[in-house]
């Protein structure tokens, strides 16, 4: 996935860090690099918001309780899954 761009920080890196980066688990150096390539980079903005979305609409779904511990890497697997997709149609 690229923008046709040249970035300091990959798009794979940044697809791979987007959760981090969306639950604010990143220091502040890594977070500015990934907000700089999101700020660049539509497909990368793409996946992001997709992948906010799916947090947005876990969060709803499960109320006040935590989502079951397996959620997260099941939705992760299957962003994977069409991002691969994606990838081979482009």
């Amino acid at each position: 996935m690229t923008s046709g761009l040249p970035h300091f920080t990959s798009c794979a890196d940044v697809i791979a860090r987007v959760a981090e980066f969306i639950d604010s688990e990143l220091d502040q150096a890594d977070c500015a690099k990934i907000q700089e390539h999101l700020d660049e980079c539509g497909p990368c903005l793409r996946e992001f918001g997709l992948d906010q979305l799916v947090k947005d609409i876990v969060k709803r779904g499960c109320g006040c309780e935590p989502p079951p511990e397996d959620l997260r890497l099941k939705v992760m697997i299957r962003i994977r899954e069409v991002q691969v997709q994606i990838t081979i149609e482009d």
